[in-house]
């Protein structure tokens, strides 16, 4: 991980970029059913899940969601804050043993409402070892514009 500073002006539609892979594990499962407190039966019994139109056991969206996310922190952009993240869809059921990796494109970028800053909108897809997506969501960026001394929380 480093720091990268990139500005409004930089991002260009339609650039991608490509993670590494993670394969999920029973232990991914363990951990995040901790942490979250989801132990439904979909995610932890094994029996159960044989009786079940998947037949096993199938992840946390949101743990996929975490992971897919963590895997895109390669780098700290200085000039650039999250937002948040719309239209967030689990579109495939991830199993354990899988390797998920993904990827991001620049998707849209507009002026901000704040002087001095932009939105950068970033296409996110994590994909499985099929090359099948998995999860897509929109990751909104809030990113200063060049030669701007301003500060966000004014």
């Amino acid at each position: 991980m480093y720091f990268k500073s990139t500005f409004f002006e930089d991002y260009t539609i339609g650039d991608k970029r490509v993670t590494l892979g993670r394969t999920i594990t029973e232990t991914d499962f363990v951990v995040h059913a901790g942490h979250t407190g989801d132990f439904f039966p979909h995610h932890l019994d094994a029996e159960w899940c044989k009786t079940q139109p998947f037949g096993q056991r199938i992840a946390h969206g949101t743990m996929i969601f975490s992971i897919g996310i963590g895997l895109t922190a390669s780098e700290i952009n200085p000039e650039a804050f999250s937002k948040g993240y719309d239209r967030l869809r689990f579109v495939k059921p991830v199993f354990i043993g899988s390797t998920i990796h993904s990827e991001v494109t620049i998707s849209a970028k507009e002026e901000g409402k704040k002087p001095g800053y932009g939105t950068v909108t970033e296409h996110v897809e994590v994909i499985n070892e099929h090359g099948e997506v998995v999860l897509a969501c929109d990751h909104l960026l809030v990113v200063k514009l060049k030669n701007q001394n301003l500060d966000i929380r004014a």
